[in-house]
């Protein structure tokens, strides 16, 4: 895999958009526009935590009140300090969460693909982002008003619980996160955080499972929070043992099994889901 530069060398990323390409003949205020989803971009948003459990007639209401544009990488959506205006939801692509030190170093938070829902929590306490939103891979995004939120969660009190539901999920994985980091070595937080990576972005080919994470080795050191050069020996010990295959910001994984038992214990509801949407062929 690629290495990059050390931390104190990384370029932050420029305000958005930050990179010519097809999106930059167009005016920056018809980026955002509300205009009819697709079958499958609203198929993809209605599978987001705000819209999942709602009534089909709600959840295409809602749907509607949804603004829609495209982002080239590597730009910025938000900034960590920004005030909060909008919730987003990825429809195609992937966005990077990171956070900076006051040197200048920084740190990958989360990495996150279709229907994954971000920024909602600081519209819900009126507080500055605590991260900035940058763009990975090319990406297709939803995004949601604070007024336009809030007026509907006064109108659909179930919209309240369903945030609830999304602030206690990332809570649960925080207290894991910690635990993990006291509780299990580095390797085992390695196996586990492939796992999670397989549920979200992996594709099947036969047995294998494909996972195109799109990362460096620097930002996959970060969501295990080890070095660069720790992981490194760990994902080569892996391929060694014929767990993994290893390219170019893409991990193969060939023994799921056998990743799976050096994984943290916490990480069975994962497995599970990984087993049922990936059945193995004997």
């Amino acid at each position: 895999m690629t290495l990059t530069q050390p931390l104190s060398t990384t370029v932050l990323p420029q305000p958005f958009p930050a990179s010519p390409g097809p999106w930059a003949d167009e005016p920056s205020a018809a980026r955002w526009r509300q205009r009819p989803l697709d079958s499958h971009s609203e198929s993809v948003l209605r599978r987001s935590a705000l819209l999942k459990n709602l009534s089909p007639d709600v959840a295409q209401a809602l749907a509607a009140e949804f603004e829609t544009a495209t982002a080239p990488r590597p730009s910025t959506l938000f900034a960590e300090g920004d005030p909060a205006d909008h919730l987003y939801v990825v429809l195609a692509g992937k966005i990077k969460l990171i956070r900076h030190a006051g040197d200048g170093r920084e740190n990958l938070v989360d990495l996150l693909g279709p229907s994954d829902q971000f920024g909602d929590v600081s519209l819900l306490d009126s507080t500055p982002r605590t991260a900035t939103a940058v763009v990975v891979t090319d990406a297709r995004l939803a995004r949601l008003s604070k007024a336009a939120l809030h007026e509907w969660i006064a109108r659909h009190p179930q919209l309240a619980t369903q945030l609830l539901r999304v602030v206690a999920h990332r809570l649960r994985r925080t207290h894991a996160d910690l635990s993990n980091l006291v509780f299990v070595d580095t390797s085992g937080r390695v196996a586990t955080e492939l796992l999670r990576l397989a549920q979200r972005f992996g594709v099947p080919y036969h047995d294998e499972i494909r996972i195109e994470h799109d990362l460096t080795q620097t930002e996959l050191a970060q969501l295990v929070g080890a070095s660069r050069e720790t992981i490194n020996k760990i994902l080569s010990n892996y391929a060694t043992r014929g767990w993994v295959r290893l390219e170019t910001k893409c991990v193969v994984i060939l023994d799921r099994e056998r990743l799976a038992q050096r994984a943290c214990p916490q990480t069975m509801p994962t497995q599970l889901a990984l087993s049922q949407r990936f059945p193995v062929n004997r």
